[in-house]
């Protein structure tokens, strides 16, 4: 297998080390990942067609960790699942001169992911193009210490602020292109993880960002073999 792909697999869901506990699932070609962060602002699925290996549940606890050993390799790799007695203890990858082995983790201490069976009406949808990804990654980068964004609706105009406030303060405004029907009060989220999110899916030439007044955003991607998607709980100001 190439590793490219496993480590294209991997930084949707690592967010750049804000994620590192998950479980895997190899199942019918294809490998997926339920995942939630330590502070629960954020959660979601990713998912990769086309691989190769065999059907498995398994643990992988520090995903830095396996991304450093991985480096080592070169891009054509040889993937084994190890077990004893049937249950994934260890992860084997080898190129023509070196193997690594990955311990893998027992699934009691992985986070549990809830699974989202009844989600709210998302009331505004933001179109997100190479433009607006560009722009916010950028901003996000000016104005670091800002940990949020807020979106807001007025007179049909959609607008994301870093830097929301009633005061005066610094702050970066992007105009975006959204469907809302009305009005829509003042809700923040995560900019970090925002801004993780769109470098992880930096392929994408366009996606959908969806919020609901409930406190809820959804943004998703489908590139080439891959499925992600996010759910970004609002932040309390």
């Amino acid at each position: 297998m190439e590793k490219q792909s496993l480590n294209r697999f991997v930084s949707k869901y690592n967010l750049a080390g804000l994620v590192e506990s998950v479980k895997w699932e190899s199942k019918d070609g294809s490998l997926t990942t339920s995942f939630i962060s330590d502070d629960k602002s954020v959660l979601g699925s990713v998912s990769m067609k086309e691989f190769e290996g065999t059907s498995a549940e398994f643990g992988v606890y520090d995903t830095t960790k396996l991304t450093k050993m991985l480096s080592v390799l070169g891009n054509d790799v040889d993937f084994n699942i190890n077990d004893i007695d049937g249950k994934p203890v260890s992860l084997k990858f080898k190129d023509k001169s070196t193997s690594v082995n990955y311990m893998l983790a027992d699934l009691s201490v992985i986070p549990n992911v809830p699974d989202l069976k009844q989600l709210p009406d998302f009331n505004v949808e933001i179109k997100l193009d190479t433009n607006f990804i560009s722009k916010f990654i950028k901003a996000k980068g000016a104005l670091a210490d800002e940990n949020n964004f807020t979106f807001t609706c007025k007179d049909k105009k959609g607008t994301i602020v870093l830097g929301y406030s009633n005061i005066n303060t610094n702050r970066i405004n992007i105009d975006v292109d959204c469907t809302c029907e009305a009005d829509v009060k003042p809700i923040s989220f995560s900019a970090t993880y925002l801004k993780e999110i769109l470098v992880a899916n930096k392929e994408a030439t366009d996606a959908t960002l969806k919020i609901s007044s409930q406190g809820l955003a959804h943004i998703s991607f489908s590139i080439d073999n891959y499925e992600a998607n996010y759910y970004l709980v609002e932040i309390q100001s």
